[in-house]
Order: structure tokens, then sequence, then C-alpha cells
């Protein structure tokens, strides 16, 4: 998933998507649920596959149990529902029922074409929901339902590049075994791709940082843990691959323009990948201030859809690897990431993702660059039917402040230098080939400047669901 610590805090668009959506997207989950039972009235005796004519159907649907030693209240719109990371309004204990815990529940479409000799045609399709309120997953929402609240009164709200869309994924493309695959749409970036095979909670939101938070995978800012309008090309040759990715500027949403690109190579058991990203106006959303939302009836916008964002150009490489030693698999990553001011800045009233308006616009938070660390270990061991988990992340900040608090340690500033620490362990019993039941817990805690703003430091999260998986 996506989340905090990105620009500015620890924490489509236009006319044509907004009408997009007045389409009702339940209806479209729906239809797209029907689908099997269609598929099973033409094939009666078949149950092993949900593919048709080139054209599959899958899905997951993922709810839990859990409980928070300090959180915020339930959302039902953000996609993990929870404060499974730490935040800034986390300040009592919660307990309830909470979605997309070791998974994201969706429902996708998948399809291929033989064209001529080789080559294929492509396409993807998928919508995300929380299955617990049968909402679309919409973050950005979540945002503005804490609108002019005291941290300690907000309900669980973090940015994310989930923000009510129809489709998360949407992209066609073709496809050779011989020249690779060239894909246009709105794509999981690079970095994401990198994050979801060698995270070893596998982007858990629950019981990963990097699952949860999208810092990582959106080279710096969760909006861009996935990119509209964009062009990704993936070629494989013997033991090795590479991809490019660029994101046009054709219209607006989480950022101008952003290249990514990967090497990597398998050696034995071992599986390595490099890669660099360049964001140019990413954004990083949040909550309106009381004061801000007061201003709104004068500018002209609404509480509904108004948000305010921090602004910067992101410059980012990661190094992540794994290494198989049957029964276990170990893995391990880091990431540097370097915000800077934004070479063209936005101004009030941008559409962001999903249509939400950047009433506010901070485009001058890093006078100083900021730089940021982040970094994981962990193992998968398997035993039959069960696969247990345990991992350690960390976010390192360098202090970027200047004047009288230029090199400081402390919470005084968010500018200051500071830590993320967590911790996790789970267990997931495969039931049979597409039911599973999961148990674990992640500890996290801050200190110096990223815990600037927060009520409390540390918090924990143990949590049990199940998951059905088509």
């Amino acid at each position: 998933m996506d989340g905090p610590f990105t620009t500015g805090s620890v924490s489509q668009r236009s006319k044509g998507v907004l009408a997009v959506r007045k389409i009702n997207p339940s209806l479209l989950v729906v239809s797209l649920a029907l689908a099997p039972i269609a598929m099973a009235q033409t094939k009666p005796q078949e149950d092993s596959s949900l593919t048709l004519h080139g054209i599959t159907i899958y899905g997951i649907v993922d709810l839990g149990l859990q409980y928070e030693t300090h959180g915020a209240t339930y959302s039902d719109f953000f996609p993990a529902g929870g404060n499974d990371l730490l935040q800034k309004n986390s300040n009592k204990s919660v307990t309830g029922i909470t979605p997309n815990n070791f998974s994201q529940s969706r429902v996708g479409l998948q399809g291929k074409e033989p064209l001529l000799q080789d080559w294929s045609g492509v396409f993807r399709l998928e919508t995300y929901f929380n299955p617990q309120a049968g909402n679309l997953s919409d973050a950005l929402k979540s945002l503005t339902l804490n609108n002019g609240k005291a941290p300690a009164a907000q309900s669980t709200g973090v940015d994310s590049s989930v923000a009510g869309q129809p489709f998360q994924i949407a992209y066609v493309g073709l496809s050779s075994p011989r020249f690779g695959t060239l894909t246009f749409g709105r794509q999981l970036a690079l970095m994401g791709d990198g994050i979801g095979k060698y995270d070893p909670l596998y982007t858990s939101q629950a019981f990963s940082v990097i699952g949860y938070s999208g810092a990582a995978a959106g080279a710096g800012d969760t909006e861009d843990r996935r990119y509209d309008q964009s062009v990704k090309y993936l070629y494989t040759m013997g033991s090795w691959r590479a991809g490019l990715q660029y994101k046009f500027n054709g219209s607006t949403g989480e950022a101008a323009t952003a290249f990514e690109a990967q090497i990597g190579v398998d050696l034995g058991p071992a599986s390595i990948d490099g890669f660099y990203a360049k964001v140019r106006d990413a954004i990083s959303a949040g909550s309106l201030s009381a004061a801000q939302v007061q201003q709104l009836p004068t500018l002209g916008y609404s509480s509904s859809n108004s948000i305010t964002g921090t602004v910067s150009d992101n410059t980012a490489f990661a190094l992540m690897g794994s290494y198989v030693l049957s029964p276990a698999t170990l893995f391990a990553g880091y990431e540097h990431i370097r915000f800077a001011n934004p070479a063209t800045p936005l101004a009030a009233g941008y559409s962001d993702e999903g249509g939400y308006i950047l009433a506010f616009v901070n485009n001058t938070a890093y006078t100083h660059n900021k730089n940021m660390q982040i970094y994981w270990t962990g193992v998968k061991y398997t035993m039959s039917t069960v696969d247990l988990y345990a991992a350690y992340y960390g976010y390192h900040q360098a202090a970027y402040a200047a004047g009288d608090l230029a090199g400081c340690s402390s919470t005084a500033s968010g500018a200051c230098s500071g830590e993320l620490t967590a911790f996790s362990f789970a267990a997931d019993w495969r039931l049979s080939k597409r039911f599973d039941v999961y148990a674990g817990a992640m500890y996290s805690g801050v200190s110096g400047g990223l815990a600037n703003g927060y009520i409390v430091k540390s918090t924990i999260d143990p949590t049990l669901g199940a998951r059905f998986k088509f």
C-alpha cells in the first residue's frame, strides 16, 4: 500500500475523471464479481481456472481483527483501515475489523491475445476496495474527513496513490519473449515492483513499513507509487533483466514528469536489482488545519475535496536483493532519497490525483535538501502449509533545518535528524489453494525530527485475519 513518511510529513484528476466516477464504480465491482458465475456456466466442469478466451478474472478479499495500542478511529476509506504504522494522530487504543492486512483486496481482469509471430497484445485492469465497508479504497478522502480537526480528534487519514479511482492499474500494450513488454497507462512504478518483490512481508500493510508506507515504492512520495500517463518497458535476456519507465506531463495529477530505470540479475539462489528514479513536482498531501478550513469559502474551495500539499523534486536510488537458502528466503534492501524544492512550483488550486484539490501548497519546504535513507532485512521460512515471517525496517532522516536548529537531532522540528524503527513477525497458514489465515504484529517507534508533532512515540498492532484468493 501507500502511506506516511513522505515529503513534509511523516504522515484524476480534472473533470474528466470525476465524470467517470459518477458512473458509480460500485457497479463496476459488482459486474467484475459476477464474471466468474458466467464463466462457470460456460465451463461447468472446470474449477481450476477463471480464464476464458485469454481473459482472466482474479481477486483477493482480506479482512482481519486488529488491536492497536496507540491508533486512531478506523477509516472506511483508507486502504489499510487503521494506523498500523505510528502516525501523528495515534493517541488511543482501538480494536476493530480492518481490511487489507496481508494483501490489498481487489478485483481484476487481465488478458493476452496472440498476434503476429511471437507478439501478443496484453491488458490489465484492477480495482481496489475496502471490504469491511464496501467502499472503493480512497486515502485522500480519509484526509479530507480530518480537515479542521486537531490530531487527537482525527480518524485514520494517510496519503496514498490510491485515491478512489475506479482502476488502480489500467494498461494495454505489446509483449514478446524476444523483445520484451511495452505497456501504456496507469501502472505501478518500477521502484514499486522492486519493493513488492524484495519486501520480506510482500508489502503487507499490517506487518510491513514499506508496505504500509509508500515512500520507498514512490521514490519519496507515496502518490508516486503508481504513475498515470506512463509508458513502461521490461526486457529479459537470460538471467539479466532491465526496465525503463517514463511519466508524461500531459495532465494534472500526482507528479509532473518522472523517469525510472532498473537493472537486475539472478545468480543461482541470489537475485539482485538496482533502481534509479527522478520525479518532478512530487506531492505529499495532508489534511487542512482549522485556520485553513476557515479560508476555504473565500478561496472558492470545498472542504469535502480540498487538501494541502508539499511539493518537491525527488531523486532516489535503491539496491534490493534476496537469497534462497531452502526452506528459508533472506531479503534485504537499501534506498536513498533526496528531496529538493521544485524547479517548477505548483499553484494553489492544482488538481491532485482522484480529482482532489490542493487548496494550499508549500513549494519551499526544502531550502536545504532533505536526505532520507530507508533500509530493511528479513526472512521468510516455509514449513509445509505454514509460512513464517520476521523483518526489521528502519528510516534515517538527516537534519536539514537552518538557522539556530541547524544540525539538530531533537523533536523541536520536523527538519531535525530522526529515526523510525520497526520490527514485525507474522505467520500464514494455507488451509487450501485459495483460503489462508494469518496472525502477527508490528512494532513501530519514532525519535528526533521524525517524532515532531507526535502525541505518542510508539505503537504495536497485533492482527489476525483471513484471506480468500481467486
